[in-house]
């Protein structure tokens, strides 16, 4: 019998893609956490579905950099940092009634941005 725990991996791995893909369609859905999910389950589970995975034009495109050198392209940052804010503002603005929530979230959220800012290396658009 077959590791059942590489099962669930692979599960996880395929929620996190389905999730991350709608994420690209809807703006204030973030996909970039749930593709680099996405590559840790598959490396957990299967090393077909990670070369598969980490072979897509959306792998190499968007997190390659990110993976390999700690960098992003400037419209990547961007786009991470708007639909962040986004979700972000938009619990924010729900959290009317709760202080505390509100104070949690903006520190979370400036941390984000803090360290895609100053954490995260921009790539110049001849090294993308």
């Amino acid at each position: 019998m077959k590791n059942p725990i590489r099962f669930i991996w692979i599960a996880a791995g395929f929620i996190c893609l389905g999730v991350g893909s709608v994420g690209v369609v809807l703006p204030f859905l973030p996909s970039f956490p749930f593709f680099l999910a996405t590559v840790f389950c598959f490396a957990k589970s299967s090393k077909r579905l990670h070369d598969w995975f980490i072979g897509t034009a959306l792998y190499k495109k968007h997190f390659q950099s990110f993976v390999e050198r700690k960098a992003m392209a400037l419209q990547t940052k961007i786009s991470i940092l708007i639909s962040l804010t986004l979700v972000f503002g938009t619990g924010f603005f729900m959290m009317k009634r709760v202080p505390v929530a509100r104070i949690v979230l903006a520190v979370v959220w400036l941390f984000h941005v803090l360290y895609f800012v100053f954490a995260v290396k921009t790539l110049k658009p001849e090294t993308c």
